[in-house]
């Protein structure tokens, strides 16, 4: 997956995210669609964090094609 496939995939969760926040402001979201809330946060820290591996990688002439997609628990412990 290279940058340009990463920034689609972040921008295909964003738009479902704010259907779900919108939703919520209208009627309110049922348990399963909280659930789906939760896990598009956790895709979308781990496609930031790969996004940011990929360019870190590239920028000390590293291969941007060995970063890897990390664990929940890893990103999920990140400071916004």
């Amino acid at each position: 997956m290279d940058d340009r496939e990463v920034l689609g995939r972040i921008n295909e969760l964003v738009d479902e995210e704010h259907e779900l926040y919108r939703k919520a402001e209208r009627e309110g979201l049922s348990g399963e669609e909280q659930e789906r809330l939760r896990s598009l946060k956790v895709s979308l820290d781990q496609c930031w964090d790969l996004l940011r591996q990929r360019r870190a990688l590239e920028e000390f002439g590293g291969d941007p094609g060995r970063a890897r997609v990390r664990e929940p628990g890893i990103v999920e412990r990140y400071e916004q």
